[in-house]
């Protein structure tokens, strides 16, 4: 079994369905509202979880119910959530997101206890990148962040799959430690500068 950490956001995601996404001024009367766990590094760890992966959970929520349900729902999927920080006073991240009956959305996040997750947190969470095989990471919390959990990695000699979402600027002391990278066309396009259009661009 592959030992696995995940350093990444926890939101949670509040979805209504509408007949079309609303133009701005626009009040529109929608259907279903769901709830859902979210957040890139959520989705990551779950998934890995889920695979068969031995899974360390290194996140920030806020004590407020969704965290709370965050990490119950963690638990449930056998994720070790030792080092989830609960930030006391700050809300957890959510994620409001409209879906049209075309299957067009429209994303608005908060990031709330994710934008807490420092460099310090995993200073104290070393033991992790020691015994893990590979880290899985992204971009929705603070980069500051990003480039410890990779030096962090670089240390321990431990693999790095980076997911560069949302699309941002990275810095070379970061792609360079990077072992596997998975951009989609605009996360390309902005890395490298070259308009994708096509499969060989």
């Amino acid at each position: 079994m592959k030992k696995i950490v995940v350093v990444g956001s926890s939101n949670t995601d509040l979805i209504i369905k509408v007949p079309e996404i609303p133009r701005p001024g626009e009040t529109l009367l929608g259907g279903e509202f769901m709830t859902f766990p979210g957040g890139k590094g959520a989705n990551q760890a779950v998934a890995a979880a889920r695979a068969g992966g031995e899974v360390v959970f290194i996140a920030a929520v806020g004590d407020d119910p969704y965290g709370e349900e965050a990490i119950k729902g963690y638990s449930l999927d056998h994720i070790n959530t030792e080092n989830i920080k609960v930030c006391k006073g700050v809300p957890s991240g959510i994620a409001m997101i409209t879906i049209s009956e075309k299957g067009e959305n429209a994303i608005t996040v908060a990031s709330g206890a994710n934008a807490l997750l420092l460099p310090a947190d995993l200073e104290e969470a070393e033991e992790p990148f020691q015994e893990a095989d590979y880290m899985l990471i992204q971009l929705e919390t603070p980069l500051d962040t990003v480039q410890k959990a990779v030096e962090l990695c670089n240390e321990f000699k431990t693999r790095v799959i980076l997911n560069p979402a949302p699309a941002a600027e990275l810095p070379n002391e970061i792609l360079e430690k990077v072992s596997i990278i998975t951009p989609n066309e605009t996360e390309a396009e902005r890395l490298t500068g070259i308009i994708v259009k096509d499969v060989i661009s």
